[in-house]
């Protein structure tokens, strides 16, 4: 975090030694042909006589090349949050704040596969799951891209380095880093990305949530124009007005807790593809522990606890707990024990929506 985030690349050899995939190759073809699941399929261009292709899924299993075809890349988006290994696997990447990171993507290719020379606005770590990639990178000064393709594919690309990864290695890229990866044989690799947000899109973000709390602001006053005197141009705005509008949006946004709460809901927010199954009745917690489900975000600030896009206000003893959960994603029965009757009943609401489950594991000290 001292020398390459947000920096420059780093190469890890066996990152994770002995790593093999988590995801066999026809579970993640399933998890293709599902429509709650973003997938995408590239062709890549044939020495000018076929341009770039790209696909989106869901796609059935028939409309996936043969494995003995050359040059296709089959990449299924958010997979940790549909198998848990591969969730567990996101978690060892948590010594970056849950705020940033993303999802894992898994890419599955064949012989000479990829998607072309690019870059990402984002951080990625790329794990080698199986088989081989070569990938050459390079500080790229010129971000054109190629006209007309369905692909972001650099138009100008200058790698500086060339990597092969075998299973175990890995590869940590910051932003705008170009790169281009090519299978060399069967192929497959895990990215785990994270989120930058935009600043005007945190602020488009920040700004509707926040106007939530206007409806609670306890003020009722009126704009008042007793000294306005008659005008000559009556569709000039007057500056009274607009006086008022910046006090009333001043006073909307004066309370850092608003933008506090709103950027936690925000966080949390479940991505779109993703539902929670109720668990059909109220959840009994005695003599068990609770863990979070491997969709939940959980997140919390000094003031509040934050999950999945919704706020409470927390302190004290629950507080601590509730924090404890969050980092550690589960709490054993010791520790519920010292939940207010409060804290038990918002843990068991939490349980019949489906966010955590319940559990007799003991968490490790």
């Amino acid at each position: 975090m001292q020398r390459h985030w947000q920096r420059k690349p780093l190469l890890v050899r066996q990152a994770i030694a002995n790593f093999s995939p988590l995801v066999t190759r026809p579970e993640l073809f399933e998890l293709a042909a599902q429509e709650g699941v973003e997938s995408r399929l590239v062709i890549g261009a044939d020495e000018g006589r076929r341009a770039w292709q790209m696909k989106r899924g869901p796609f059935k299993r028939r409309a996936i090349p043969p494995l003995s075809k050359r040059d296709w890349t089959l990449l299924v988006q958010g997979v940790d949050l549909h198998h848990e290994g591969v969730a567990d696997l996101r978690h060892q990447f948590r010594f970056v704040p849950d705020a940033r990171l993303d999802d894992v993507m898994i890419s599955y290719a064949s012989e000479g596969g990829g998607v072309g020379a690019h870059f990402d606005s984002y951080d990625v770590f790329l794990l080698q799951a199986k088989g081989q990639r070569r990938w050459r990178i390079g500080r790229q000064k010129d971000l054109s891209l190629q006209a007309d393709l369905p692909l972001k594919v650099l138009a100008n690309f200058k790698p500086e380095q060339e990597f092969v990864l075998n299973p175990g290695d890995m590869l940590y890229l910051p932003p705008r880093y170009a790169h281009d990866g090519v299978a060399l044989g069967e192929c497959m690799t895990y990215s785990i990305g994270f989120r930058a947000p935009k600043i005007g899109e945190l602020a488009r973000e920040l700004l509707v949530r926040s106007s939530e709390s206007v409806e609670e602001m306890q003020s009722d006053a009126l704009y008042q124009d007793a000294d306005q005197p008659s005008t000559h141009y009556p569709a000039a705005i007057p500056q009274g007005l607009t006086e008022f509008a910046k006090k009333a949006m001043a006073q909307a946004l004066k309370n850092p807790l608003s933008i506090q709460r709103a950027l936690g809901e925000w966080l949390t927010e479940p991505k779109a593809n993703v539902w929670f199954d109720d668990a059909g009745g109220r959840q009994a917690l005695k003599g068990l522990g609770v863990r979070l489900d491997r969709r939940s975000r959980m997140m919390y600030d000094k003031h509040h606890i934050f999950l999945n896009g919704e706020s409470w206000r927390a302190s004290g003893d629950d507080a601590r707990l509730m924090r404890a959960l969050a980092d550690a994603r589960e709490i054993d029965a010791a520790m519920l024990r010292s939940a207010s009757p409060q804290a038990l009943a918002l843990l068991r609401d939490w349980c019949e929506d489906g966010w955590m489950h319940t559990t007799s594991r003991k968490v490790p000290a």
